[in-house]
C-alpha cells in the first residue's frame, strides 16, 4: 500500500487553493492535504506546526515571497513544488536550479508527475542551495547550475564546465578540476539551458564551453582540442555554426 503523502498548500489566491486542493483529491489520492495558508507569516506557522513532507509553495505572495517562507521556517524537511505564474523565459530558473515547478492554471496531469516525481526522489537536504540557485537565476544573475546525479544534488558554477558529452538518456558533465558528473537528463536538456551563455552544440554528442576551447583544427566537420589536452570532433552539419559562434566570443573577450 502506498504512504500518504503529509502536503501543505501555500496561495494568496483563494480560488487557487480551491483549485489545487480539488486536482489533488481527484487525481493524487495519495496527498493528504494537512493545511493551507496565504501569507508568508501564516506559511511559516503552518508548515512549523504541521511539519509536512511536502509544501505547494506560490512565490508571489501578499506580505512578500514565498522565498521569505523557506528563510523562516524552522521546520526544513521537507520538499518544495513551486506554483507560479512566471513566463516562458522566467521558467528557465526553475531547470538550473533543478527545482520542480507547476504553472498556473495548473494541468492535471503535470499535478501527477510532479508528485511521483517527488515519490520517487531521494528527498536531498539540499533545497536551501536549489533555492539560492533559483534566486539567483530570477535575477539574471545566470552563475550556478544544479545538477542532479546519482547521489542527489549538487552545485557547480557553469564557468567550471567545460564540456558536457551525452550517454544515452544521460549527460556527462567534464569539469576544470577533472572531475565528472553523470547526469540523468539528456544533452538536448542542457542545450536549451546553456545555447544563451558560452556553450554550442557541436556534435550529436557534444555541447561544449567556448571559454575552454584552444583550437580548432579545420577539416570535414574537424575537431576541437580544449585547455586541458581533450579533443571531441565537430559534425560537419554544425561546423557553420560553431565557427559563427567562435567568432563573436572572440569579439566579445
Amino acid at each position: 500500500m502506498t504512504s500518504q503523502i503529509q502536503a501543505a498548500l501555500v496561495d494568496d489566491e483563494e480560488n487557487s487553493l480551491e483549485a489545487l486542493s480539488i486536482l489533488l483529491q481527484r487525481y493524487c489520492p495519495d496527498v493528504t492535504i494537512t493545511g493551507t495558508a496565504q501569507t508568508v507569516q501564516a506559511a511559516v506557522t503552518l508548515i512549523d506546526q504541521l511539519q509536512p513532507e511536502l509544501v505547494f509553495l506560490d512565490i508571489a505572495l501578499p506580505d512578500g515571497l514565498g522565498f521569505e517562507v523557506l528563510d523562516q521556517v524552522t521546520h526544513t524537511g521537507f520538499e518544495v513544488i513551486f506554483t507560479t505564474a512566471y513566463d516562458q523565459y522566467a521558467l528557465k530558473a526553475f531547470e538550473f536550479s533543478a527545482l520542480d515547478y507547476l504553472l498556473k492554471p495548473i494541468d492535471a496531469q503535470k499535478l501527477r508527475d510532479s508528485v511521483e516525481k517527488y515519490r520517487k526522489s531521494n528527498h536531498s537536504t539540499t533545497l536551501p542551495e536549489r533555492v539560492s540557485v533559483l534566486r539567483e537565476n530570477l535575477t539574471d544573475k545566470t552563475e550556478h547550475i544544479i545538477l542532479t546525479s546519482m547521489d542527489g544534488f549538487e552545485v557547480h558554477k557553469i564557468s567550471d564546465i567545460i564540456r558536457c558529452e551525452a550517454n544515452g538518456s544521460y549527460t556527462v558533465f567534464y569539469l576544470n578540476n577533472g572531475r565528472k558528473v553523470i547526469t540523468s537528463k539528456t544533452l538536448n536538456n542542457f542545450e536549451k539551458l546553456l545555447s544563451d551563455l558560452c556553450f554550442v552544440r557541436v556534435h550529436s554528442k557534444h555541447l561544449i564551453n567556448l571559454e575552454f576551447v584552444k583550437k580548432y583544427i579545420s577539416g570535414r566537420g574537424g575537431y576541437i582540442v580544449f585547455e586541458d589536452g581533450t579533443q571531441v570532433d565537430v559534425s560537419e552539419r554544425k561546423k557553420k555554426e560553431f565557427i559563427r559562434r567562435m567568432k563573436e566570443h572572440a569579439r566579445s573577450t
